[in-house]
């Protein structure tokens, strides 16, 4: 028993040695796993804490290079204000020098003509003196005749031209036939023209020159407006300054639009509506009618302004050719006289918008034409005093008839225009009169006319012209539903009591 206690005991204490090895392994395991993740902790820690220095270098890095960035476009922002002053700077001296250079010349030329004209004077002053001896005496002859006499003496010199044309149709044997050539009116016409303005037109002789006689002044505006001719031949013709017959026919033109438009351009009395409205039914069968209206194009040069506005579309497309014009709306009587006129409006309104802006719209505006009409083509609208044709497809009898006598009445003015622009052929092609002179110009060749159509003054044969004026349809044709029923009765009236024709029958 004793003996196996020791045994035991050496067992036991063997068994502890041994296991005492593993254990010792086992807890030095557990150590070595804490120790690596506490490794590895500690390296992504360094590894994140190495990512975010990098990034702050990085945006410290990119803050710099801004900087240098800023500082070098200032830099170069300085350099060239600072060459762009001295650039200029050296410009304006430059420039200074030039001007500086100039003002030099210009004195060194101001001596040397000084010296030139003080030498002229001198030599002209000695020529003077040598010849003043010589003609004392025819002077003082020559100043005693001409006071005795009491006409001025001329001291400007002027241009001598002949003026041998103008002469010989201002005497008394000049033919008659070929005075309203020339003028396309008589001599009686012109004469009476000539008293009407001398008044207004007339200048005295000055110690200069004489002045332009009121018959020659009155000629030169007439022959231009008749013939057309340019300025340069007008001059040639009655031996006068180009630039002195340009400002004649603006001058007689104003005065005829001034002094005898109001006499012989203006709308009828009571007394003379009632002749032009029984002169209208006679012919067209149509009561009431107090005029026959048409609307025409002048042809212009390309205005400097508003040059689409006086832009004519069709008288471009039919003539293949850019054409600016004018208008002229006119009211006329049965004689072919102007009652009314509206000139000046740009080229490319139509008849209907031009209508509006006329003095004769306002006039109806205010009741003035209330129960009369005045006739005009289908580029007006149907109104309660605008009286127009039918304009519609498949017309019936009764508005052909209608259409028929309307026709008729706008014939009138049609040919009434067809007259004015054969007697004053300055309105058939484009003129030197400036856009703004021009309503003077077309308002004077209307009185004339009128005063040729009263004098009943006739036309040369051999004077052709065709009168073509494109008609445009309104917009809105019809301006009034009366009118419509009044245009019906009257087209009914005209067919019931055998007013209207047949022509228009097949």
């Amino acid at each position: 028993m004793n003996d196996n206690l020791p045994n035991k005991r050496r067992r036991r204490r063997k068994e502890a040695v041994q296991e005492a090895p593993s254990n010792q392994y086992s807890t030095s395991v557990g150590e070595t796993d804490e120790f690596r993740v506490e490794n590895q902790g500690a390296v992504k820690t360094k590894e994140l804490k190495e990512i975010i220095t990098s990034l702050l270098l990085l945006e410290e890095q990119e803050k710099s290079e801004q900087e240098e960035f800023a500082k070098e476009e200032e830099e170069k922002k300085l350099l060239f204000d600072a060459n762009h002053k001295k650039t200029t700077k050296v410009m304006w001296d430059y420039y200074s020098n030039v001007q500086q250079h100039h003002s030099d010349l210009q004195q060194l030329d101001g001596v040397r003509k000084r010296k030139v004209r003080g030498n002229s004077t001198a030599a002209s002053a000695a020529a003077c003196a040598l010849a003043s001896a010589a003609v004392a005496e025819e002077e003082i002859i020559s100043t005693n005749k001409t006071s005795e006499k009491g006409a001025p003496q001329r001291r400007l010199w002027v241009k001598n031209r002949s003026k041998a044309w103008w002469d010989q149709c201002n005497s008394a044997d000049f033919p008659e036939e070929e005075f309203k050539k020339a003028f396309r009116m008589g001599k009686d016409t012109f004469e009476l023209i000539c008293n009407e303005l001398s008044s207004v037109v007339a200048k005295e002789n000055t110690m200069l020159r004489d002045a332009v006689p009121v018959k020659q002044r009155v000629a030169v505006c007439i022959w231009r407006l008749a013939t057309g001719e340019p300025l340069r031949l007008v001059s040639k013709r009655f031996g006068l300054g180009i630039s002195t017959c340009h400002k004649l026919v603006l001058e007689v033109c104003t005065a005829i639009r001034t002094v005898l438009m109001p006499k012989y351009l203006q709308w009828p009395d009571e007394e003379k509506m009632q002749n032009i409205k029984d002169e209208y039914e006679a012919i067209s069968g149509i009561p009431n009618v107090v005029g026959s209206m048409y609307t025409t194009h002048i042809p212009i040069i390309a205005p400097k302004i508003s040059v689409a506005a006086y832009f004519n579309k069709r008288h471009t497309e039919r003539n293949q050719k850019t054409s600016y014009s004018i208008t002229v709306q006119g009211v006329v009587d049965p004689n072919g006289v102007f009652t009314d006129v509206c000139i000046g409006w740009p080229g490319s309104m139509p008849d209907d918008q031009v209508l509006e802006k006329s003095a004769l719209f306002q006039r109806a505006n205010t009741g003035l034409l209330n129960g009369v009409w005045i006739v005009g083509s289908s580029g007006y609208p149907l109104m309660d005093w605008v009286l127009v044709p039918y304009t519609q497809h498949n017309l019936t009898w009764t508005q052909h008839a209608f259409n028929e006598k309307i026709g008729e009445v706008q014939s009138v003015a049609k040919e009434a225009f067809v007259r004015l622009k054969r007697r004053w052929s300055c309105l058939q092609k484009r003129t030197e009169v400036k856009l703004q002179d021009l309503p003077v110009v077309l308002g004077a060749c209307c009185v004339l006319h009128n005063i040729c159509q009263m004098r009943n003054e006739e036309m040369d044969p051999d004077l052709n012209f065709e009168l073509i004026d494109d008609e445009m349809v309104p917009e809105i044709q019809l301006r009034s539903s009366n009118a419509k029923l009044a245009r019906d009765a009257i087209a009914h009236n005209l067919l019931h009591h055998n007013h209207a024709g047949t022509s228009f029958l097949p």
